[in-house]
């Protein structure tokens, strides 16, 4: 079987994963979208596209079979709701929505439209999670009491230039986008390795004191100052998780911008920028080559021609020795992959779930469970760090 797809934003994200799509032997024809149409028709034509929609609507009122959406990160929630009743598959970049209500809805749609949703979380195909979610099945850690994943990205380092490119003139209004609203990078990474999800948290907002117009109150859109946060979520297993949301921060984030640690009663796993370790009670042994990718493609390929220099790590790096690669088709061997090996992965599950009519592993309950402890995170930090119950939405319905 083989579906049709529209990518919405043929931005620096947006066309590569077009490009990945329009690969995989389980897609037909992709078709791009985007606010400026000469991006779309750039795109299409880079990645030999089979053509572009003139706009969101157009997309939804075609015989497109799936969407893909890539557009900012505080748009996903009603374009989501609006193309699964339409009739469409979908796939989002994080995060799943900025409020409980936008994810409820999205919840509600897919439950009633029988459609597939994926998120395209890239940390649940880290190596450190994927390595994590082996060690916990197989019960090498005993019970992990504790859990951290941090989210470590300096504006510095790519994202003042991906704010400019996507935002326009007025970009300094939405790069003050509120941390714990993007959690997912380093909460996925966590749950995606532990069956566990959040219940209550209390999160610190550290405000921002650099004065360039970035997290400036009276600038931001979204009213928001804090360019940090530090969240203590309690697990519905009696556990804890903790995570950083970083903004200012001195980091060299472009060679990992997510790192995890768990602890267990029998061993444990810590992650720094370059140095990964597993230990337990008597030794420690170094598993960084375990975690390492090598890029897929030079830094200098024609396809990353719009991404900025500072971002281009997160386009090419290759696989893991961890990843399972005989998964993927043979059509994705030294295509552009990205964020730690991830972006095969994420293409590959959610065609295969469409294909299929099956649920992908990060589907909408498991993303709600990635996204909504941020969403309250932030709110408790508003409110001065007062801990804050978590709604969950529940295990996924079974299937088949």
């Amino acid at each position: 079987m083989t579906f049709s797809i529209g990518v919405v934003g043929a931005g620096q994200f947006g066309g590569q994963f077009a490009h990945l799509f329009n690969l995989h032997p389980g897609v037909s024809s992709v078709y791009a979208v985007d606010e400026l149409p000469e991006r779309a028709a750039e795109a299409a034509g880079r990645y030999g596209l089979a053509g572009v929609k003139g706009s969101f609507d157009e997309l939804l009122a075609s015989d497109v079979d799936a969407v893909a959406i890539f557009t900012q990160r505080w748009t996903h929630g009603p374009l989501v709701e609006s193309a699964l009743r339409a009739g469409k598959h979908v796939y989002s970049a994080v995060p799943m929505a900025v409020s409980e209500e936008e994810i409820g809805r999205i919840i509600d749609a897919v439950r009633e439209t029988g459609n597939v949703y994926m998120m395209g979380e890239t940390s649940y195909y880290n190596p450190a999670t994927v390595f994590a979610r082996e060690q916990h099945a197989a019960g090498r850690f005993g019970r992990v009491f504790y859990a951290e994943g941090d989210y470590v990205h300096d504006m510095d380092l790519g994202f003042y230039d991906a704010y400019q490119y996507s935002g326009g003139e007025r970009w300094k209004e939405t790069a003050s986008y509120p941390p714990m609203l993007y959690p997912t990078h380093a909460i996925g990474g966590v749950l995606g390795a532990m069956p566990s999800h959040a219940v209550s948290v209390s999160c610190i907002g550290v405000k921002d004191h650099l004065d360039d117009g970035v997290f400036d109150k009276d600038v931001s859109m979204f009213g928001n100052d804090f360019s940090n946060a530090t969240a203590l979520f309690e697990l519905n297993d009696g556990g804890a998780m903790r995570t950083n949301e970083m903004r200012r921060v001195g980091y060299p984030s472009h060679i990992r911008e997510s790192r995890f640690r768990f602890f267990g009663t029998d061993a444990s796993f810590e992650q720094l920028a370059r140095v990964t370790v597993w230990q337990d009670k008597t030794s420690v042994q170094d598993i960084s080559e375990q975690m390492e990718t090598r890029p897929s493609i030079p830094l200098d390929d024609p396809s990353l021609a719009n991404v900025a220099p500072e971002l281009r790590d997160a386009f090419v790096s290759g696989l893991a020795p961890v990843h399972n690669a005989d998964r993927l088709p043979e059509e994705f061997r030294g295509a552009p992959n990205g964020h730690e090996g991830s972006h095969h992965f994420l293409v590959d599950d959610f065609v295969t779930a469409v294909n299929n009519r099956a649920l992908p592993p990060v589907n909408a309950w498991v993303a709600a469970r990635f996204t909504m402890p941020g969403i309250v995170a932030h709110e408790s930090a508003l409110r001065g760090g007062e801990r804050l119950p978590i709604r969950d939405f529940g295990d996924a319905p079974s299937v088949g």
